[in-house]
C-alpha cells in the first residue's frame, strides 16, 4: 500500500501529461490524447496569419533572427486556457513586470511564486522547490524533460535579450495593448518567438504623418536601434548575425543586386543610408579608394578603351574613380601601351593618327598640339612630362621647339619667382635663358 500511494502521483501525472508516455498510445483502436501547452496550436498547427502580431507577413518567416536570437523553451504554458473567460486572468497576472520595464533586457517571464497561487506549489527557495500534491502541481508537469534522477533540475529556459531598445512602460502608459505588439496571444497556448513584433508594425505608429498623433513615436533607427561603438551609426554586427534593411523598407534590402540599386535609394533619402553609414564608407569606393570588382563587368579589361576613349561622359566616368597618372598610366606602362614603356614593348602608335599628321609639320587638324591645347588630361593619361621634353626642351630634338606664347618675356619674371620647377623641365639652372627672366 505504501509503494502504491508514493507511485500514485506519478501515476496520475503521466494520465494527464500523454507526453511523457513513451510512445503516447491509448486504447486500441483510439487516437492519442491531446497534448497541449507544448505549441502554438494542438498538433503544432500552424498559426494562422490575423493572430500573428501587426506588421507579420502572410505568409510570414516570422521576426529577425539578428534582433530576435533563437530561444530555447522549456516550458509548457497554456496561454489560450489561462486567458479563458473561466479563469479570469490577464496578461498583468503573470507579467507584471512588463508594465514597469523599461529595458528589453528586463527579465519579464513570471517568477515561480506566480505559480504558487494556482498549482500548489512553493518557489519560495529556488534551490528547493516544494512540488504541488496533484499532477498539475508536479515539476514534470510544466517542465519538459524533466527527470527527478537529475537531482531535481530542470532544464534551462534559454531567452537571449533582445537587439533593440524598447520601453515596455512607455507604451503601457499610451494605453497601448499587449495585442498591438504580440498578437492574439489569448487564442494561442505556447507563445514562442512568431508573437514578437514585426518592424512593419511599429511603422504603424512610429510613421504617423501627423507630428500631433505621432507624438514622441520618433521613426529614426536609432529611437529603437542600438547605436555603433562610435556612437554615430546603429550597430550592424551581432553574434546572432548581420543586421541589413528589408525589401519593404525603401526596396533597400542588401541583394546581390543592391550595388546597382542602392544609388537610387541614397539619391532619394541619404539620410535613410546615413542611419547605418559614415560618409567614409560611400567616399572610400567613389573616389577611387577602394575598387569594387563587382562594379564593372567581369570582362571589363578587354571592353575599358572603348568607354575610355569615347570622351565627354564616358571619360568623366572613368575619372570618378580612377586616376590617369595613378591607374591607368600605370597599367599602361607595364603592358607596353605608353610612349614611356621600356623597349621592345607593344608599339602604342596605333593610339594616334600617322605621323605626317600627328607630329610633322606644318600644324594643321589633327596635329598633336591641338590636341593636348584641347585636352591636355587626354595627354597624360599615357605620357610622361618627360615624353613632351624629348622635343620641346631647350635641348630637345632639332634644338626643342619653344613652347612659350608671344610676349612671354613680359610676365616670365613674375611666374618664376612663383614658382620656378615648370621652367627646369626644360632648362638647366645655369641655363643662360633663364636670365632674362630672373
Amino acid at each position: 500500500m505504501k509503494l502504491l500511494a508514493a507511485l500514485l502521483p506519478l501515476l496520475v501525472l503521466l494520465a494527464v501529461v500523454p507526453m511523457a508516455l513513451a510512445d503516447g498510445a491509448g486504447p486500441p483502436g483510439t487516437a492519442p490524447p491531446a497534448v497541449h501547452g507544448v505549441a502554438p496550436l494542438p498538433g503544432d498547427q500552424q498559426v494562422p496569419h490575423r493572430l500573428l502580431p501587426p506588421g507579420a507577413f502572410d505568409p510570414d518567416d516570422g521576426p529577425s533572427d539578428v534582433i530576435y536570437p533563437q530561444q530555447h523553451l522549456t516550458l509548457r504554458f497554456n496561454h489560450a486556457k489561462h486567458l479563458s473567460k473561466t479563469m479570469q486572468l490577464t496578461c498583468k497576472t503573470c507579467h507584471a513586470a512588463a508594465y514597469a520595464s523599461t529595458k528589453s533586457s528586463d527579465s519579464l517571464i513570471p517568477k515561480g511564486d506566480v505559480c504558487d497561487t494556482c498549482h500548489d506549489t512553493d518557489h519560495s527557495n529556488a534551490s528547493a522547490v516544494k512540488a504541488g500534491g496533484d499532477a498539475m502541481g508536479q515539476c514534470g508537469f510544466c517542465h519538459l524533460g524533466y527527470q527527478p534522477a537529475d537531482g531535481n533540475r530542470v532544464a534551462e529556459l534559454q531567452l537571449p535579450r533582445a537587439n533593440l531598445l524598447f520601453d515596455h512602460k512607455t507604451h503601457v502608459d499610451r494605453n497601448i495593448g499587449c495585442a498591438q505588439c504580440h498578437g492574439a496571444v489569448e487564442q494561442l497556448e505556447l507563445a514562442t518567438r512568431d508573437q514578437l513584433p514585426r518592424m512593419r508594425g511599429c511603422f504603424s505608429c512610429h510613421q504617423m504623418p501627423d507630428a500631433a498623433s505621432r507624438g514622441q513615436a520618433k521613426s529614426a533607427c536609432d529611437t529603437c536601434h542600438l547605436r555603433g561603438d562610435r556612437g554615430t551609426v546603429i550597430k550592424t554586427i551581432y553574434a546572432s548575425g548581420a543586421l541589413y534593411p528589408p525589401r519593404w523598407l525603401h526596396n533597400a534590402a542588401h541583394t546581390p543586386d543592391f550595388i546597382e540599386r542602392h544609388k537610387w535609394i541614397a539619391a532619394d533619402d541619404s539620410a535613410f543610408c546615413a542611419n547605418c553609414h559614415k560618409e567614409d564608407f560611400c567616399t572610400d569606393c567613389h573616389d577611387g579608394r577602394v575598387r569594387p570588382r563587382s562594379v564593372l563587368p567581369s570582362d571589363y579589361l578587354n571592353m575599358h578603351a572603348i568607354d575610355a576613349r569615347t570622351g565627354g561622359v564616358g571619360s568623366e566616368k572613368c575619372q570618378s574613380c580612377h586616376r590617369e597618372q595613378s591607374f591607368c598610366l600605370d597599367c599602361h606602362l607595364r603592358v607596353g601601351v605608353a610612349e614611356s614603356s621600356p623597349p621592345n614593348a607593344k608599339d602604342s602608335a596605333r593610339f594616334h593618327p600617322p605621323k605626317s599628321i600627328w607630329s610633322d609639320p606644318p600644324r594643321r587638324p589633327g596635329h598633336h598640339s591641338f590636341e593636348a591645347e584641347r585636352n591636355l588630361n587626354a595627354c597624360v593619361s599615357c605620357h610622361t612630362e618627360r615624353d613632351c621634353v624629348v622635343c620641346h626642351g631647350a635641348l630637345g630634338v632639332g634644338g626643342g621647339f619653344d613652347p612659350h606664347k608671344t610676349g612671354f618675356l613680359g610676365g616670365c619674371a613674375t611666374q618664376f619667382r612663383r614658382n620656378p620647377r615648370p621652367c627646369f623641365v626644360c632648362h638647366e639652372p645655369s641655363d643662360g635663358a633663364l636670365a632674362q627672366c630672373r
